[in-house]
């Protein structure tokens, strides 16, 4: 009975992506062909106008698919305030740490061509990296260097378990002296790769495998991926991700004909209107993806897309790594890259009750926990400039919302959205 059991199990898993491996492109349905209300969405709809009509945002675009099928696709407000530019669907965001997952893949790909293996040590790759320290904090506050427990591996980078923040730890200050910290490369004049060996010299936040630290770990991954493959980290994923996907509209720096595509950022504080961010506003503003330098690829946060690119590359993962006839991963590959590496190891993962993280996404274990609406094992991330994302294998659902706002003033819109997606849904 076990036996049998376990066998239905893996039967229904490999049906499962085959029901999705002759997917194409995400083609647009009514909303009640694959079990959703047209006439619930406009709640959805209401509530991301009234964000744009309070001055809370300057505009955001939402986007959901559901068994393969694209059933709501909408912009709302200005991509531009001060230019009276009406937000389109096909605007470009700067989409920040959605970057990482699809570093994550480009590194999941190279294990399955056997050019690098998950658990090897990045100093295998990145000689700098063969030893590292630890800002290891005294009782006084002060802190002393001490070595590494153990040698960093590459799993660790695409769990986050590596101790590697964004250089505001304990040796902050060392941090700050090297010109390493946060998360924003565009204005580099250097390639990333030597950004990343300078910091392989930097106390590190946490021991290795000791603690979910969030940083700088999938910017050394983009690097590892440049080394394995031998081709820069743009060139790999434009060539193994991004075109066999149809992501037509994903940079790392934008042509100069979708330069007026770009959606403006804006800065929202307590009590004042939006404000305009500066430009190039290192960090947070305009960027320097149109006039930079274009010369580090930021594998942590340096990529521009569009809704429904990004939709894509999540159909891909739920359709087990396929789409549009192209074959990026195997479905084995998927599988471990949506399981919990992080909680299940006894690591504790902030303060994100519910969930654990992958290679590359955070997990939903538990959704009573959690107590959002959802289903166990949805993957899901977002970026600094309030994007957010989820893809749903239960429900067959892939949502993307995208917007350009930081900081953000405490807007609730994620939870809403994820509310109000969910709402829809009927059978």
């Amino acid at each position: 009975m076990v036996k049998f059991i376990k066998g239905n199990i893996l039967l229904l898993g490999c049906l499962f992506f085959l029901s999705f491996s002759q997917a194409q492109n995400l083609d647009s349905v009514q909303p009640e062909e694959v079990g959703m209300s047209a006439e619930r969405l406009e709640r959805l709809s209401a509530t991301l106008e009234q964000y744009v009509k309070d001055g809370r945002m300057s505009g955001n675009v939402a986007l959901i698919a559901r068994k393969g099928k694209v059933i709501y696709h909408k912009a709302f407000g200005a991509s531009d305030i001060e230019a009276g530019k009406k937000m389109n669907n096909d605007a470009i965001f700067r989409i920040a740490s959605q970057t990482k997952a699809i570093v994550s893949v480009a590194a999941m790909i190279l294990q399955e061509e056997g050019k690098l293996l998950i658990a090897d040590p990045i100093g295998k790759y990145l000689p700098e990296w063969k030893e590292t320290t630890v800002a290891k904090i005294r009782d006084d506050g002060g802190y002393d260097v001490v070595k590494a427990n153990r040698s960093i591996t590459i799993r660790d980078l695409l769990t986050h378990t590596a101790g590697i923040g964004y250089g505001h730890g304990p040796a902050k200050k060392e941090w700050e002296e090297a010109g390493i910290q946060n998360w924003y490369f565009a204005d580099r004049n250097e390639p990333i790769a030597e950004t990343v060996a300078r910091m392989a010299k930097l106390p590190m936040d946490a021991q290795p495998g000791e603690q979910f630290v969030y940083g700088y770990n999938t910017d050394i991954l983009g690097v590892i991926v440049e080394k394995a493959s031998g081709k820069s980290l743009d060139a790999f994923i434009k060539e193994r991700i991004l075109d066999p996907i149809g992501m037509v509209d994903t940079h790392f720096y934008l042509p100069k004909n979708k330069t007026e595509r770009l959606a403006t950022s804006y800065m929202a504080y307590e009590g004042k209107p939006l404000e305009r961010s500066p430009d190039p506003g290192l960090g947070i503003g305009q960027g320097h993806y149109i006039k930079g330098p274009r010369k580090s690829f930021s594998g942590g946060a340096g990529l521009l897309s569009t809704a429904m690119d990004y939709a894509k590359f999540l159909q891909m993962m739920l359709n087990g790594g396929t789409f549009n006839g192209n074959r990026i991963l195997s479905p084995k590959t998927v599988e471990l890259m949506v399981a919990d590496h992080v909680d299940v190891r006894g690591i504790p993962y902030g303060s994100r009750k519910g969930s654990g993280f992958g290679l590359g996404f955070s997990i939903t274990k538990n959704v009573g926990e959690r107590g959002e609406p959802g289903s166990v094992g949805t993957f899901e991330w977002g970026g600094a400039y309030g994007s957010t994302y989820w893809a749903d294998p239960v429900e067959e659902l892939v949502v993307v919302y995208f917007k350009q706002l930081i900081p953000s003033n405490g807007v609730d819109d994620h939870a809403k959205l994820r509310s109000l997606v969910y709402q829809a849904i009927l059978e």
